[in-house]
């Protein structure tokens, strides 16, 4: 439909955070938080998809093998992965919607934003391959996302080349330079690379929304079908390796309306896909939807070879 614009949901993890009755989070909390208030993950995914999201997210952003091993008596990775399914079916349930597609994020396996990964490309290809493979055949398809660096782009698309699942790819940027990723390699060199592994899309995502200005402007000259999503705080710089993202500072004036202004300049730029990240929650994404409707813009799920 040449009208239609992919709606994605918003940022789970701060959610939880505003939601649960738990002590402050650890960095393995939104893992736990499945398990003690089940409840409070299924009310997410029920909330994003009333207020008009068409793609869900699974809380699987913490579920990695390398992460599991920060923590202890926790389940096996596939039944994570399992328990986050069942929670975000229950929610898209829940909220009585149709059509909303469910989706696996494939985060950065050891810790967001670093500049490289400790682990070779190789073992990241391998691990991004079995969460594929493990979750395949249950949801419509894969972001892999806030995706920091080169290498680790590559990585997950080869580890979904390897599983014959093609998948999405967001990648992050700096505040401070929209034009470069978090590694500090330069956007056109990223999509230089990772291009002709042929991605279902890509995005922008997990950066202040000034940034994706920025990287919009370079990535709409490269591929059609690309899209973002931005977070809602001042900046990450707080954030150490290993932390949790209830050391940084919401930006109390990226009410839902300036967001959804701010996302509909990524639409004018002909993105086909936004949502959003941290700090963005349902009110963010029902004004987007409200504010998508009135450019006569109809929001929908995935398309193409990842559904």
């Amino acid at each position: 439909m040449k009208n239609a614009v992919t709606l994605l949901d918003g940022g789970m993890g701060q959610e939880l955070i505003r939601r649960s009755r738990a002590d402050k989070p650890h960095p393995l909390w939104s893992l736990q938080v499945m398990m003690d208030e089940p409840e409070l993950v299924s009310d997410v995914h029920r909330d994003f998809c009333l207020a008009g999201a068409r793609v869900i997210c699974l809380n699987t952003y913490s579920v990695t093998r390398h992460r599991l091993t920060m923590g202890s008596h926790l389940p096996d990775l596939p039944d994570l992965l399992t328990l986050a399914y069942q929670l975000a079916a229950a929610g898209v349930t829940a909220s009585g919607r149709q059509g909303v597609d469910i989706v696996s994020s494939l985060p950065p396996l050891t810790a967001s934003y670093l500049k490289k990964s400790p682990l070779s490309e190789r073992q990241m290809a391998e691990e991004y391959e079995e969460l594929i493979r493990l979750q395949m055949n249950n949801v419509s398809g894969f972001i892999a996302e806030t995706i920091p660096s080169i290498s680790e782009g590559l990585a997950a698309l080869r580890g979904a080349e390897n599983a014959g699942h093609p998948i999405h790819l967001a990648l992050t940027v700096q505040d401070e330079d929209g034009t470069r990723l978090r590694s500090g390699e330069r956007l056109e060199d990223a999509l230089d690379s990772v291009l002709p592994l042929e991605p279902c899309s890509v995005m922008i995502n997990c950066s202040v929304p000034e940034a994706i200005d920025h990287a919009m402007a370079i990535v709409s000259g490269r591929t059609e079908r690309f899209g973002a999503y931005a977070n809602g705080f001042h900046s990450i710089g707080a954030l150490k390796p290993g932390g949790t993202v209830d050391v940084l500072a919401a930006r109390e004036e990226l009410t839902p309306d300036v967001y959804a202004g701010m996302a509909l300049g990524w639409l004018d730029q002909g993105a086909t896909l936004l949502g959003g990240c941290c700090e963005v929650g349902p009110d963010h994404i029902a004004a987007l939807a409200s504010a998508l409707s009135g450019r006569g813009r109809e929001p929908t799920g995935l398309t193409g070879p990842a559904v």
